[in-house]
């Protein structure tokens, strides 16, 4: 059932009262808030799910938490979950000393290899590395902030093994290696911008530290040169291996039947389907997650820091954004075509605006599906027709990229900050970090706008 088409506006008010429960009640009630971050959720939740229920009846609304929890929720978190457990299982010991150039260096791995093990993957494999090399400093909320724009977002943007939008894309028709063919000068140009950026706030930060600073880094170096680089718990590389491959073939197995819902499975009511492809991404990851935990040791973990909490926070959370946002995106995919949105300008800053606080998984399908109703005749042939070359890069760019404007545009985001609080970073809240995005990251947009989308 289309429900876009006879639900009000108003009714996307549940998921504005989740948005800025995440924004406001961190800073005004932040004991609170750790500990009734689910009841909030559900609070929420129940706002929409109430009213929509009485009006719509009780099958309509299993129909659509089906959806939303089965098809979208539990392979998002279970994805997540894995990786964030067998990267935690993966300990870098001997991190360089936090120089700029290192600093420079780090970000740069990170943002490279967030596209071939996740963004997701990769943050959670270096986020503690980058921490322990600058534990000398005083300031270092940028070098945070940094690392997310590149390595939890920027990065992920070759491949679909990178972001989910880009995995959806793949199951829809569009070629596994097509991103990278055509994004590669996206993100180098922004990659080169950012990094400069940030040489020259991370120069001005290390000026900061002063004598006292310079002294604690002299300290490291000397601890540092007592302790040999080395990769432990490399175990876990074959774990991530099994959990990118769970995401390949879960794309084979559905592409091989030329639409999801071809798939042998299950089905429930009229749109909630899992195929077998389903249970094997979900099945093999969460083996892959058993061997993660069986196979390192708890002192390696400890090493590490290691903690749920980041997890738990993002699963507590998310499942109330997930289920609030039920209207908005409805509302988008039935309006999505009277919107105007005909240009890859237009596509792009629309998909990366409502990708900063929508999940930008579902965002890129609702555009994907407006473009491919435009009647293109030549692009990339997907299952939602036929989408222009330049419309196609804009809305994978705008997914990816503006995931990095708020905390909760990408999950890793999430995860990043709640790791370097636990590490005793003064991070910004909500709003706070918004001034770092919307201040560094929009001129970079412009600037790719102006080059890649007029």
């Amino acid at each position: 059932m289309d429900i876009g088409t006879s639900l009000p506006l108003w009714s996307v008010i549940p998921f504005v009262g989740m948005l800025l429960s995440i924004a406001f009640f961190p800073l005004t009630k932040p004991e609170w808030w750790e500990h009734h971050q689910l009841h909030v959720a559900a609070f929420w939740s129940l706002v929409f799910l109430i009213p929509f229920t009485a009006v719509y009846g009780f099958g309509i609304m299993l129909e659509k938490m089906g959806e939303v929890v089965l098809l979208d929720y539990i392979p998002f978190i279970v994805l997540l979950l894995g990786l964030f457990t067998v990267a935690g299982g993966i300990h870098v010991a001997g991190a360089p000393e936090g120089t700029t150039r290192n600093n420079v260096i780090l970000l740069a791995i990170g943002t490279f290899l967030a596209s071939f093990v996740g963004t997701t993957g990769a943050a959670m494999l270096l986020i503690r590395p980058v921490l322990r090399s600058n534990a000398w400093r005083q300031h270092k909320t940028h070098i945070v902030v940094f690392f997310i724009f590149l390595v939890a977002n920027i990065g992920g943007c070759l491949t679909p093994l990178g972001d989910p939008p880009l995995f959806l894309g793949y199951l829809r028709g569009v070629p596994f290696f097509w991103t990278a063919q055509h994004i590669w000068p996206l993100l180098l140009l922004n990659s080169v911008l950012l990094l400069t950026l940030f040489a020259l706030i991370d120069r001005h930060y290390v000026k900061k530290e002063g004598k006292e600073g310079q002294e604690k880094l002299e300290l490291q170096k000397k601890a540092s040169e007592h302790i040999r680089f080395k990769i432990e718990g490399a175990q876990n590389f074959i774990f991530l291996a099994i959990i990118i491959f769970a995401v390949i073939i879960k794309g084979v197995i559905s592409t091989s039947y030329g639409e999801p819902h071809n798939v042998p499975g299950i089905t429930f009511g009229e749109e909630v389907h899992l195929g077998y492809d389903w249970f094997v991404q979900v099945i093999l990851i969460l083996i892959a997650m058993a061997l993660s935990l069986k196979f390192t040791t708890k002192k390696l973990r400890e090493d590490n820091e290691f903690t749920w909490e980041p997890i738990a926070e993002v699963a507590r959370l998310f499942i109330g954004i997930f289920i609030t946002m039920i209207p908005a995106l409805a509302l988008l995919s039935a309006n999505g075509g009277n919107l105007g949105i005909d240009t890859p300008l237009k596509f792009f800053w629309i998909t990366g605006a409502l990708s900063s606080f929508l999940d930008n998984s579902p965002t890129y399908v609702v555009f994907l599906t407006t473009a491919g109703a435009l009647g293109a005749t030549t692009g990339i042939a997907t299952t939602a027709g036929m989408v222009e070359t330049t419309i196609l890069l804009a809305i994978s760019a705008g997914a990816v990229f503006m995931g990095a404007i708020t905390y909760i545009g990408n999950a890793p985001n999430f995860m990043v900050n709640n790791i370097a609080q636990s590490n005793g970073v003064k991070m910004p809240s909500f709003f706070g970090y918004m001034k770092w995005s919307l201040g560094i990251l929009i001129p970079v947009f412009i600037i790719d706008s102006l080059l890649f989308f007029l």
